[in-house]
């Protein structure tokens, strides 16, 4: 066992003690603390205001995160709480939260801990808005410590195996998934707002049907019989549109049982749309336009940069072939592109595999 792996053991060894000792009081897990404010709310209603403008109101506020901060100075103590909108500081004197509840501050409380703090609003000497307590309570204790500080985390399998503690150290990771968030929410009303109908259709279906892959297979006990989790929803979707609902879409979760990586998932989600008296043209225009509108409702303008490259989509999106496609791979020109026996031809140079029967059978 190595030196980091012992120091873990021993801090996750006098964590469950002090747990122990919590237990024994029957204080170890209390559900009785209510949240008044998230702390970027705060940040935006009161960030703007005096200290002696706060001072005057006397705004309480009754706050709960993880214990990421702290710095003890004798009888006082400054703590930073993180929720799952940010950051907020709190100030913590013996003298007006009480002996007992200060002494846990200092002897019980560890980072990584989830704590509530109850109090009135004041600014710092520099300016920095904070919550002075007049109360405070330790309501989950983390027996894990969180990674450095300094380092963080670094591993990538670890982030992957362990999202948590990404996401609990990393700000980053939870801004990745809160904008992942508002997209699917635009998505969503992109679609109510134009007459489509959200539906839920079966994971579990009889043929791995609606696209080209390989699925997982199950069974189903009471039927006696194999299924498969879905590749596509496409064939319900398209049944539906056959029952009257003209325009249905689904933002669903597929599984394709091929392969793995950190950008590769073998269970992803998807939106599928289906709308009747429409064709191919119509479904890319208002592809393009769920686009701009997602963008403009996440309020980052139309430009992009992914990868270091700009990305445009205030521009129009220009619309080719599978043929141009290929053809502007090869370096052939745009003109030709139809020319299966060109494309064919400069493939063979280029020393590519073709599918059986080449680019007309593929």
């Amino acid at each position: 066992m190595n030196g980091r792996a012992t120091e873990h053991d021993a801090i996750g060894a006098h964590r469950r003690r002090k747990l122990d000792v919590l237990r024994e009081r029957g204080d170890a897990y209390p559900n009785d603390f209510r949240r008044s404010a998230f702390a970027a709310d705060l940040a935006e209603e009161y960030g703007g205001q005096s200290k002696a403008e706060l001072e005057a109101a006397g705004i309480e506020a009754a706050v709960a995160g993880r214990l990421v901060l702290r710095r003890v100075m004798g009888k006082a103590s400054f703590v930073t709480l993180q929720d799952m909108s940010g950051r907020i500081q709190c100030y913590l004197r013996r003298d007006d939260i009480g002996e007992d509840a200060y002494r846990d501050v200092v002897d019980v409380w560890d980072l990584g801990d989830i704590v509530g703090v109850r109090g009135t609003l004041m600014k710092t000497n520099k300016g920095e808005l904070t919550v002075r307590a007049s109360g405070a309570r330790l309501l989950v204790k983390a027996l894990h410590p969180l990674p450095e500080k300094h380092h963080g985390l670094s591993d990538q399998e670890t982030r992957y195996r362990q999202r948590y503690l990404d996401l609990a150290t990393n700000a980053e990771a939870r801004q990745r998934f809160q904008v992942r968030s508002r997209i699917v929410g635009a998505i969503r009303r992109f679609f109510d707002e134009r007459r489509f109908l959200e539906v839920e259709t079966p994971m579990m279906h009889p043929i791995p049907g609606g696209a080209t892959a390989r699925p997982f297979v199950t069974h189903h006990n009471s039927l006696g019989v194999d299924l498969y989790l879905r590749v596509a929803p496409e064939l319900y979707l398209k049944r539906l549109v056959i029952g009257g609902f003209e325009r249905v879409y689904e933002i669903n979760r597929c599984f394709r049982n091929e392969g793995l990586s950190a950008r590769h998932s073998p269970e992803f989600t998807t939106v599928e749309f289906y709308q009747a008296f429409a064709d191919f043209h119509d479904a890319m225009a208002l592809t393009e336009e769920m686009i701009r509108a997602v963008l403009a409702e996440l309020g980052d303008g139309e430009k992009l940069v992914y990868e270091g490259r700009e990305i445009d989509f205030g521009a129009t999106i220009p619309r080719r072939s599978m043929t141009e496609v290929v053809a502007l791979a090869l370096g052939i020109e745009e003109s030709a592109a139809g020319d299966l026996a060109t494309l064919e031809q400069r493939a063979d140079r280029l020393q590519l595999t073709l599918p059986s029967g080449g680019w007309g059978q593929a």
